[in-house]
């Protein structure tokens, strides 16, 4: 059984490209927006039935955006607020140990299910959208912190790039992506498009954000930000490349960069969380 399903997951994503291939040759519009909707939507995230429990323990409410309902949890504190944003195929719960660190230390906790995540509705998340999203978080909770984790990481730069928050004082960054040139090429690797496919992707790209896949670039966003930043980022990540958060550190005014070994992309270690309490304080 798991070996038919090693098979199955080897291949299907070829047998797709190769679907996506063929009908571009007959409907480039149709073909391009299905290649859209297939990289624009989580395959997992939702919560399990193991993660509602911790979930169930924080005062909920919502916010709507776009016509969809975005799930916001917020564990009370007396200190300063921390807003945490979560990557993709992910939620909320990826957080628990983070949290209960930052609860003994009595932070006013703030995090949210992205679109299409979690227990918010939606089905299909991009940079933009979640920036959207988290512009009104800030607005609501005016916190002196942002954490972000991979896709949330690439969004609280391109946010603050786009205007900077008054309140804000640091900003976390864990396993963050960089370059969208980088993002497409896997994509368009994994699935074996062609290039004709991509060119007429990437226009679909610059139609729909505003920006051609080499426009957008959280490195080059990250450099006329001032608010301080603390990156971490692991040596052998093999979601985001490592050369992502030197560049990002290299572009950004007031950084300090930790790079891990075996912490994989998720970073979820308790050494990491105590690093992050570390620079809180500071």
């Amino acid at each position: 059984m798991k070996a038919s399903k090693k098979i199955v997951n080897k291949y299907l994503p070829k047998i797709i490209g190769l679907r996506l291939n063929s009908l571009f040759r007959i409907n480039p519009e149709k073909a391009v927006l299905k290649a859209y909707k297939l990289f624009s939507s989580p395959r997992k995230g939702k919560v399990k039935p193991e993660q509602e429990t911790f979930l169930n323990k924080a005062k909920t409410t919502s916010i709507e955006l776009e016509s969809n309902k975005v799930q916001i949890y917020h564990w009370k504190g007396e200190g300063k607020t921390v807003v945490l944003i979560h990557g993709w195929d992910s939620n909320s719960y990826r957080w628990k140990d983070l949290i209960q660190r930052l609860q003994k230390e009595s932070y006013n906790i703030i995090a949210f299910d992205g679109p299409a995540h979690g227990y918010s509705d939606g089905k299909v998340l991009s940079v933009p959208m979640y920036s959207r999203c988290l512009d009104r978080l800030l607005k609501l909770y005016r916190p002196e912190f942002i954490i972000g984790h991979s896709v949330g990481a690439m969004t609280i730069v391109y946010n603050q790039y786009l205007k900077q928050s008054p309140f804000l004082e640091k900003m976390v960054l864990l396993g963050a992506p960089s370059e969208m040139t980088e993002i497409m090429s896997d994509y368009k690797r994994i699935l074996r498009l062609n290039d004709k496919f991509m060119l007429a992707l990437d226009d679909f790209f610059k139609k729909k954000f505003d920006y051609h896949f080499d426009e957008f670039s959280i490195a080059d966003f990250s450099k006329n930000i001032e608010k301080e930043a603390l990156i971490i980022h692991d040596e052998y990540d093999k979601v985001a490349p490592v050369s992502a958060a030197k560049a990002i550190h290299e572009n950004l005014k007031h950084s300090v960069l930790k790079i891990t070994e075996g912490a994989g992309h998720s970073l979820n270690k308790v050494s990491i969380h105590e690093e992050i309490l570390k620079f809180l304080k500071q």
